[in-house]
């Protein structure tokens, strides 16, 4: 068996001389081109053959560019490296400047535009707020006519209505209770409104006093005195309390259901300012002999004071408890009337008066007197006969005539 053997040439080492000239060798698993140039092939080829081919790798190669080996290349100078860093820091440096003046150039570039923008905003706000000033000044004017209109219509129902009138009844049960309510609502019916009828009992409601103030035709409230008491001066105090607390506007005047008025009185209430008065005509049953309680007047102003009672005599006003009204505003706008003491108005006697009176005005000269010279009576006192004397009277009248105590069937509303 025969044995065939290729002789290798020796792989020249770096630095080593072949033919008298230095090579560079690498190692067979790099790529060095340039050590691929200068290898010689160890092939079969022809002359002719190894020269195309080199020619045409040598062509070929040169259409990229030339690597050198890792192994053969030279450390960088360190000047290069320094220079690369310091080139990096300048753009860096020049991009940092660049965008951190970019704010300031927008900030006035966008000041430059606002103020533009304002100028014309400026001017069409200006127009815009002209225009609705105008629109506003003529709505307000608009407004104040209707109001002055308003006013005026309201003046005219105050002058042909006049004033309220607050007309305070105490009430409490007994014999003729419902037919002295009946009559004073009879009266009140007449009177022209505004009216207010406030009625004031002890205790509680009563269904009577109710059903006959429902029928009675005039705007009333219903009061009721809580406090355990049987004296009538509490009951005109609960109405004064309730005018205080709503701040009613009106001519105050306390009519008691036993007395008989004239419609008249009524008109010339709505006149009063502060403090009116006049005289109150009393029939004494005993003696059928009339007296008279009240001013003395010279025109309108009172210089003196009729009496009839001795006891009363040292009071300091004789007025009677139906001859006199006042204005309601006294009761809960002390400022406006300068009153001396800011304590409420309200009875601390039930037979004095004139405790009351002193509390609303200091002496005459704050009075009106009512009606020519205060010589008309208006109210009349004729308090009615009692059962018993009525019983034992009895004769007297028809034998058939009997008299209903219970009279809202015999005076219906």
């Amino acid at each position: 068996m025969t044995t065939i053997r290729r002789t290798l040439s020796p792989v020249p080492r770096p630095g080593t001389l072949l033919g008298g000239e230095a090579c560079s060798v690498s190692s067979p698993l790099s790529k060095c081109s340039s050590c691929d140039q200068d290898s010689v092939p160890s092939s079969s080829f022809t002359s002719t053959e190894y020269a195309f081919l080199y020619h045409f790798q040598s062509f070929v190669l040169n259409l990229f560019p030339k690597r050198t080996c890792r192994a053969l290349e030279k450390q960088k100078p360190k000047g290069n490296v320094w220079r690369r860093s310091l080139f990096h820091f300048l753009i860096c440096f020049l991009v940092g400047v660049f965008v951190g003046f970019t704010p300031i150039v927008s900030i006035k570039t966008s000041s430059i535009l606002t103020s533009r923008n304002q100028d014309f905003s400026f001017e069409e706000i200006e127009k815009v707020q002209s225009h609705d000033v105008n629109h506003v000044e003529a709505s307000v004017a608009n407004n104040i006519t209707n109001d002055i209109v308003v006013l005026q219509k309201i003046e005219g129902l105050e002058r042909n209505l006049g004033k309220l009138l607050i007309i305070v009844t105490p009430t409490y049960p007994r014999m003729f209770q419902a037919y002295y309510l009946n009559r004073l609502a009879h009266t009140l019916r007449l009177v022209e409104p505004p009216l207010l009828w406030v009625v004031v009992e002890m205790s509680s409601q009563s269904g009577e006093t109710s059903e006959l103030l429902r029928r009675s035709g005039v705007m009333y409230r219903h009061l009721v005195c809580k406090k355990n008491t049987t004296e009538i001066k509490d009951l005109r105090n609960v109405g004064l309390l309730h005018i205080e607390t709503h701040k009613l506007d009106g001519i105050v005047y306390f009519a008691d259901d036993t007395n008989i008025y004239s419609s008249e009185l009524f008109h010339h209430m709505r006149q009063i300012r502060r403090f009116g008065t006049w005289v109150v005509a009393e029939l004494k049953t005993s003696t059928r002999v009339g007296t008279f309680v009240g001013p003395i007047c010279n025109g309108t102003q009172v210089i003196g004071w009729h009496t009839s009672n001795v006891m009363r005599r040292f009071h300091r006003f004789h007025a009677d408890l139906s001859g006199f009204a006042f204005n309601s505003t006294i009761l809960w706008d002390p400022k406006r009337w300068q009153r001396l003491t800011l304590e409420p108005i309200r009875f601390l006697d039930t037979f004095q008066v004139s405790t009351l009176i002193e509390q609303i005005v200091e002496d005459e000269t704050q009075m009106e007197g009512i009606a020519e010279d205060c010589s008309k009576v208006f109210v009349w006192h004729l308090p009615m006969e009692s059962s018993s004397s009525s019983s034992s009277s009895s004769s007297s009248h028809p034998q058939k005539w009997l008299f209903n105590a219970n009279l809202d069937a015999v005076l219906p509303l």
